[in-house]
């Protein structure tokens, strides 16, 4: 688990451009803060925890697009060899990763948890990822994904939204 200042530490390592953008913790949400600070959801992007429900437990980082949704129920769930899957209650979310829904950020996870990014966010120029709490957000290029341990990038992790 990883605090602010390790978060942080880890952006300006990677030698990226990036932006540690303030917000409101009641406007952590990503289309609330989007919405309300001006920036498009086609480059802000959710990580998402999903947990198995059968068999061994196993949990898994998902990063879509907030324009798409993830597809737990087929792919997620196929990938992770389960009958059945969900997304992580809030307090597996905070125990696994030291952060609440909406700020949650896949950079510096414990390195054991795998971290599966859907392709599209690959293509982006610059997303917008949790800041880790929910007083902030990043922006960062996704390339920054390559110096994340444990990292798949997978077509089809997403579907589009209706």
């Amino acid at each position: 688990m990883a605090d602010i200042q390790t978060i942080h530490a880890f952006l300006k390592a990677s030698g990226l451009a990036h932006e540690i953008v303030a917000c409101d913790p009641d406007d952590a949400e990503t289309a609330v803060f989007a919405a309300k600070y001006g920036y498009s959801l086609d480059c802000s992007a959710n990580c998402i925890l999903v947990k198995t429900k059968t068999g061994a437990t196993k949990f898994v980082a998902c990063v879509v697009l907030a324009t798409t949704r993830l597809d737990v129920n087929k792919r997620v769930r196929k990938l992770l060899g389960a009958r059945k899957v969900s997304f992580a209650a809030p307090e597996d979310t905070r125990r696994l990763t030291g952060m609440d829904l909406g700020g949650v950020t896949p950079l510096c996870l414990p390195d054991d948890l795998p971290v599966w990014i859907d392709a599209a966010v690959m293509g982006r120029e610059t997303i917008i990822l949790g800041g880790g709490d929910r007083h902030s957000k990043i922006i960062v290029a996704p390339g920054i994904f390559d110096q994340v341990p444990n990292v798949e990038v997978i077509d089809g992790l997403a579907l589009a939204i209706g």
